[in-house]
Parts: structure tokens; C-alpha cells; sequence
């Protein structure tokens, strides 16, 4: 089954997956005098991260399609650029803000489809998401001045 919400939200799926990995990549690496904040920081990004991606393919299962998988399948469905395991923190966290602001965009397009669709429970999954990603791009922003 496919449908455009259908397909936003799989692209919602494999956008934050992509993110979770690559934050995880990012708290193992990251190094330098902001180690224990940022370190602390990506911990929480990622495990929020993986509880909302089990809400999100639930949702589409729940609209009667499949949830994608895989590795490399949800890799290439996002096309999120990963970042060197050499990175530095600064850069670490403008990848990040930029991998959030991917997935902004792929949420609100998801929402803005399911309000055509008169969806309002995947319309209301998609507004808390973005409220979420919002945030932490805001967060990330500050820290980087």
C-alpha cells in the first residue's frame, strides 16, 4: 500500500533513523572539554529518538502499510550524509543540526499531508515531532553560539 502519507511517513522514519545512528556515532566519538555535556546530551537525543521511531511505525502499520527496514534500505531512503568518527564536536553538532533540519522538513511535509488527508492523528504525531526536533535544534544551536 502506498499512499503520499504513507510514503511521508516512511521518509519520517528512515530520516530519524538515520539521525539516531548518527547521533549515536557522535556520543561514542565525541571528544574535548564539552565531552560529559554533549556526551550526556547525544545519550538523550538518540534514546528519545528511538522511542518516537517505534510511534511513528506503529502509526503507519496502524494506516495498513509496512514499515521500512534495514540498514542500508532506511540509509538510502533518508539520504543523511554521515559524518567522520574524527569529527570535531563543533562539527558533530552542526551535523546534527543540519541532519535535524532534514527531518523538519520531511515532518512537516508529513503533516501537511496528513492535514490534507484530514488525518488528525498522524497530523498531531507529526506536530509533536517537530516540536521535539525544533527544540533540539535550538539547543544545539545555542551551544554552538
Amino acid at each position: 500500500m502506498s499512499t503520499p502519507i504513507i510514503d511521508a511517513l516512511r521518509l519520517v522514519v528512515a530520516d530519524t533513523y538515520a539521525l539516531i545512528g548518527q547521533t549515536h556515532l557522535c556520543h561514542w566519538n565525541v571528544r574535548g572539554p564539552s565531552f560529559f555535556s554533549l556526551h550526556t546530551a547525544f545519550e538523550e537525543q538518540y534514546n528519545e529518538l528511538f522511542i518516537a521511531v517505534d510511534e511513528i511505525a506503529e502509526r503507519i502499520r496502524a494506516k495498513g502499510a509496512l514499515a521500512p527496514g534495514g540498514l542500508s534500505t532506511l540509509a538510502a531512503m533518508a539520504g543523511i550524509p554521515e559524518i567522520a568518527e574524527d569529527a570535531s564536536a563543533e562539527e558533530m553538532v552542526q551535523h546534527l543540526i543540519d541532519a535535524n533540519e532534514k527531518l523538519l522538513t520531511d515532518l512537516r511535509a508529513a503533516r501537511d499531508g496528513a492535514g490534507e488527508e484530514d488525518d488528525s492523528e498522524t497530523e498531531d504525531l507529526m506536530i509533536a515531532r517537530i516540536q521535539v526536533h525544533e527544540k533540539s535544534v535550538w539547543m544545539m544551536r545555542s551551544y554552538l553560539g
